[in-house]
């Protein structure tokens, strides 16, 4: 997986052949949101598990001086309920007592390094806590509650700038490569009630949808670009695609007990994700700026590579996105609060292979939120033998 890391504007103007860091105190707080608001974080849904580039969750962790390291940690938090088929939701679901309920709480813990000007590092370590409450998965008579808690897929990223900061101060464009590990738990399980022969409990994997990591081994490309449109006004954009290969993990859903047409999703899919990001953040004073944009992230019906059988849910979600950015001293916080405008839930692969061979209309549903709280915290850690010109500081600010 790659991740887009815009971050750190504040260390990337250099003098002479030395890469220079701007202090925070000195650099626009609207660069150094604009980069924070780079955040890539999925959209709250049943089909969108927790994701970010490989490379850094924002535009702030990527603009990083040579020598220079930005410690930082996000959480997010999300609760999906409503349910979809295509873009038509089904409110009787929650009038009747029979959706599906997701608690997800996410908290990725991640470290930037700069290489050089242009070149910086990183690596993101997440840590999961999942809930989910149903009726369907427990005998469709009683409600009931499985977790899911630890480590999820950790990232490692390299991203690049394209452009000299020297040269081009008030716009540049990063584009990133990154792997995603396999280290979450992808058979994590809990109890699940009136299930067996006999309305038993029994132990099972838990849904796809709060599994702790995916089994595969991912890879992601990445890109990223902010740009001075005039003063205290920077428009930005982002976005990354994660390509799974592993076509499924060999873990069991348990979905062909529930109606023998699906058979061919009785093991779990390894899909891929993607999501795009762009907006403009606007200054409002010297320590605060804000944010407006949209985002769209996805999970794709079909992989770019390999296979697509096995149980997904694909879904797609559109989403306003405003935030808000606080800068004091080497510590950054950056809040951002998507809204969804637009929920989808296309047919996956078995929809359609059902609808062909039986003749009858097949469309499964998912479960999406409204919104989702990204909240995020960083600090950076200077490189003192750094140099600043003090004439490209006041060239950037202008």
């Amino acid at each position: 997986m790659v991740i887009f890391l815009i971050s750190g504007v504040d260390h990337f103007l250099s003098t002479d052949q030395t890469y220079n860091v701007m202090n925070h105190k000195q650099l626009p707080l609207l660069v150094i949101f604009l980069i924070t608001v780079l955040n890539v974080k999925a959209q709250g849904c049943v089909a969108i598990r927790h994701f970010s580039s490989c490379v850094g969750n924002s535009l702030e962790n990527n603009i990083i001086g040579k020598g220079d390291f930005q410690l930082g940690l996000n959480y997010r938090y999300f609760k999906s309920f409503r349910h979809f088929r295509g873009t038509e939701e089904e409110p009787d679901r929650v009038t009747n007592n029979t959706e599906v309920v997701n608690y997800s709480h996410s908290t990725d813990f991640f470290l930037t390094y700069g290489i050089n000007k242009k070149l910086y590092t990183s690596i993101t370590i997440p840590n999961v806590f999942n809930s989910r409450s149903s009726l369907y998965e427990h005998g469709r008579n009683e409600r009931n509650t499985t977790f899911s808690r630890g480590l999820g897929d950790i990232r490692l990223g390299v991203g690049l700038w394209l452009l000299d900061f020297e040269k081009h101060p008030e716009g540049n464009i990063a584009i990133g490569l990154g792997l995603k590990l396999p280290t979450g738990n992808y058979n994590a399980s809990d109890i699940f009630y009136n299930v067996g022969p006999s309305g038993e409990p029994q132990t099972r994997p838990v849904d796809q949808s709060i599994q702790l990591g995916d089994g595969g081994l991912g890879f992601t490309l990445d890109a990223q670009l902010y740009q001075k449109l005039s003063n205290g006004i920077f428009g930005y954009a982002s976005g990354f695609y994660l390509v799974n290969p592993r076509e499924t993990n060999g873990i069991r859903t348990f979905r062909e007990t529930l109606n023998p047409i699906l058979e061919n999703e009785a093991i779990m899919a390894v899909p891929d994700q993607y999501s795009i990001r762009t907006g403009l953040s606007f200054t409002l004073t010297p320590t605060l700026s804000s944010s407006l944009g949209a985002r769209y992230d996805c999970v794709p019906v079909k992989d770019l590579i390999g296979g697509n059988d096995g149980f997904r849910r694909p879904g797609n979600v559109l989403s306003i996105d405003p935030g808000l950015a606080l800068n004091q001293g080497n510590f950054s916080f950056n809040l951002n609060v998507p809204f969804a405008v637009r929920r989808d839930r296309p047919q996956s692969i078995t929809d359609l292979q059902t609808e062909q061979s039986t003749g009858s209309p097949r469309h499964g549903d998912a479960a999406f939120a409204d919104y989702v709280i990204n909240f995020g915290v960083t600090y950076r850690v200077y490189n003192n033998n750094v140099k600043i010109d003090q004439e490209l500081l006041d060239e950037f600010k202008k």
